[in-house]
C-alpha cells in the first residue's frame, strides 16, 4: 500500500528516484501550485462523497455493496500485513529485476569462458553493474507490470462502474428500457445449498460498465495519468464507502499503527518511494507539475498514495455516522475531521515543498484527524459517547447502537424508519 506524498523528480536524489543522466527543467511556481492544489482536491472528493455514501450503503442488496467491518484485531494486524506486503514488493522489484544489459553481459562472458575451456567455468571478472548485483533475471519487469495492469484493468472497471452508477442514473430518460438481471452462484444442493455470489444489476449498470470499460482500455493501452486518476478516485471512494470501522477506538488503533508504518517506511528506508515508482498500477493519484508547459503530455508528476485517502477517509466516515447517531441534526464531528484532513494534507504539501523530500502524509494526517475531533468532544463533554459508539450489525446501516440508550434505542430507530 503506497502511503506517501512525493514529487518523484524533485526528490529523486534523496528518495532513490530514477535518474537518466538528464536534468529536468524546474517546475514553475504556477505549475507546482496547480499540481498540489489538484492533488488536495482529488483527495477530498472521494472522502466527502464516500462518507455520504457509507451512510446509505445497503447491507443486504448485493454482495458487492455489503460493507466490510474492520474490528480492533484487524486494525492491529493491518500495519504488519501491509509492511510484509510492501517489503515483499520491494524485494521483488529490486532483487528479481536486475539490469538486462548486465545479465546479458554475464551470460555472454560465461559462454565465452565455457567455449575456451571446454567445460563450465566460473566467471572470474564479471562486467561491472550500476545497481545491485544479482546473478539471474528470473522474471521480466515488463511482464509482471503487464499482469498487474490486467488485474487492475478488471478491478478498476468494476470500481469505476460502481462509482458512477448513482450519478449516471440521473441522466437516463424516464422511458429508458431498464431490465433486471441476477448473477447467482450457489454451492451444494437441497437443504445444504449455500449462496456464494448473489449480484443483482440492471441495464443501467451495464451501460455504466461499458463506459468504464472505455476508460479501462485507455489505461491499459496508454497508462495515461488521467485514466490512472479515474481508477484511483474510484478505488478511494469505494474504499471509504465499503470499509467500515466498528468503533472510534478501532479507528484510533488503525490510524496509530499506520502512523508508525508510514513514518518508518518513508523516513527509515527508501522502500515506500521505490515501490511507488516501480509499481505501474493505479494505487496513487498523480498530477503533472509541467501541465501548463506540456499540456496533457506532461510527465513531471507529483503523487499521493491512495492509503493517505482511504485510511483517514474511513475514520471520517465513521464520525459522520456517529454524528447521525446523536440525532442532533448537526455534522460537527464530520466537518471537524474533514477540516482537519485539509489542514494535515496541506501541512504535508508545505513540508515536502520546503525540504524537497517525500513525506509520510499520515505523520501529519493522523494527529489532525484524531486530535481535532477529540478536542471538540472534550469541549462538548461527549468523549464518553464518542468512544462508546458502536456500529450495529443490523441490515440497515443507519440503524446504529446509541452511545447511551443501547440496543433498545437502535431497534426503535429501525422501526421508525420502517413506518416512514
Amino acid at each position: 500500500m503506497d502511503s506517501a506524498l512525493s514529487d518523484p523528480h524533485n526528490d529523486s536524489a534523496e528518495a532513490g528516484g530514477p535518474t537518466n543522466g538528464t536534468t529536468r527543467p524546474p517546475s514553475t511556481p504556477e505549475g507546482i501550485a496547480l499540481a498540489y492544489g489538484s492533488l488536495l482536491l482529488m483527495a477530498l472528493l472521494p472522502i466527502f462523497f464516500g462518507a455520504l455514501r457509507s451512510v446509505r450503503c445497503a447491507r443486504g442488496k448485493n454482495a458487492s455493496d455489503m460493507p466490510e467491518t474492520i474490528t480492533s484485531r484487524d486494525a492491529a494486524r493491518f500495519p504488519i500485513i501491509a509492511s510484509c506486503t510492501l517489503l515483499g514488493l520491494y524485494l521483488f522489484f529490486k532483487v528479481y529485476f536486475p539490469n538486462k544489459s548486465y545479465t546479458g553481459s554475464v551470460l555472454k562472458t560465461w559462454k565465452t569462458q565455457k567455449s575456451k575451456k571446454g567445460k563450465t567455468a566460473a566467471i572470474q571478472n564479471p562486467p561491472a553493474r550500476d545497481s545491485q548485483r544479482v546473478p539471474f533475471e528470473i522474471f521480466s519487469q515488463e511482464y509482471i507490470n503487464l499482469l498487474l495492469s490486467m488485474y487492475f484493468f478488471v478491478l478498476g472497471i468494476l470500481a469505476l462502474s460502481h462509482t458512477i452508477s448513482p450519478f449516471m442514473n440521473k441522466f437516463f430518460p424516464a422511458n429508458f428500457p431498464n431490465r433486471q438481471y441476477q448473477l447467482l452462484f450457489t454451492q451444494g444442493s437441497g437443504e445444504s445449498k449455500e449462496e456464494i455470489i448473489n449480484y443483482e444489476f440492471d441495464t443501467k449498470d451495464l451501460v455504466c460498465l461499458g463506459l468504464s470499460s472505455i476508460v479501462g482500455v485507455w489505461y491499459l493501452l496508454r497508462k495515461h495519468w488521467i485514466a490512472n486518476n479515474l481508477f484511483g478516485l474510484a478505488f478511494s471512494l469505494n474504499g471509504v464507502e465499503l470499509l467500515h470501522l466498528n468503533n472510534v477506538s478501532t479507528g484510533c488503533i488503525l490510524l496509530g499503527g499506520l502512523f508508525i508504518y508510514d513514518v518508518f517506511w518513508v523516513f527509515g528506508t527508501n522502500v515506500m518511494v521505490t515501490v511507488a515508482k516501480s509499481f505501474e498500477a493505479p494505487i496513487k493519484l498523480v498530477f503533472p507539475q509541467d501541465l501548463l508547459e506540456k499540456g496533457l503530455e506532461a510527465d513531471n508528476f507529483a503523487m499521493l498514495g491512495l492509503g493517505d485517502i482511504v485510511i483517514p477517509g474511513i475514520f471520517i466516515a465513521l464520525l459522520l455516522r456517529f454524528d447521525i447517531s446523536l440525532k442532533k441534526n448537526t455534522h460537527t464531528y464530520f466537518y471537524t475531521s474533514f477540516a482537519a484532513y485539509i489542514f494535515g494534507l496541506g501541512l504535508t504539501i508545505f513540508i515536502m515543498h520546503i525540504f524537497k523530500h517525500a513525506q509520510p502524509a499520515l505523520l501529519y494526517l493522523v494527529p489532525a484527524c484524531i486530535g481535532f475531533p477529540v478536542l471538540v468532544a472534550l469541549a462538548k463533554g461527549e468523549v464518553t459517547e464518542m468512544f462508546s459508539y458502536e456500529e450495529s450489525n443490523s441490515k440497515d446501516p443507519v440503524a446504529v447502537t446509541e452511545p447511551k440508550e443501547g440496543t433498545e434505542a437502535s431497534t426503535s430507530k429501525g422501526l421508525e424508519k420502517k413506518e416512514k
